[in-house]
């Protein structure tokens, strides 16, 4: 059996795009399901919202390890999820 690579150079983006839900979403230490994987000319780029800068660095590093040559392009925002400590002065 033979399976048709784009370039060559690694498997198609969609079994990568794939991989990398799969991997975010079964993983328990990120256990993540709010991202999206989008197909960009310069590579891949993760999109979301988590609840701290830790977790996105994690899910970041996870990525890196398991897809090591694939370009990854973090578009991951953080939500403060808990009450702020101070109170935000409105100009």
């Amino acid at each position: 059996m033979t399976h048709q690579r784009d370039s060559g150079a690694g498997p198609p983006d969609e079994y990568i795009e794939a991989e990398i839900h799969r991997l975010l979403a079964e993983d328990p230490a990120v256990a993540e399901q709010g991202i999206t994987v989008v197909r960009r000319e310069s590579g891949l780029v993760l999109y979301g919202e988590v609840e701290s800068p830790h977790r996105r660095e994690e899910i970041l590093r996870r990525v890196a390890e398991r897809f090591p040559d694939v370009p990854i392009t973090s578009d991951i925002g953080v939500i403060r999820a808990q009450a702020p400590t101070e109170i935000e002065q409105l100009p």
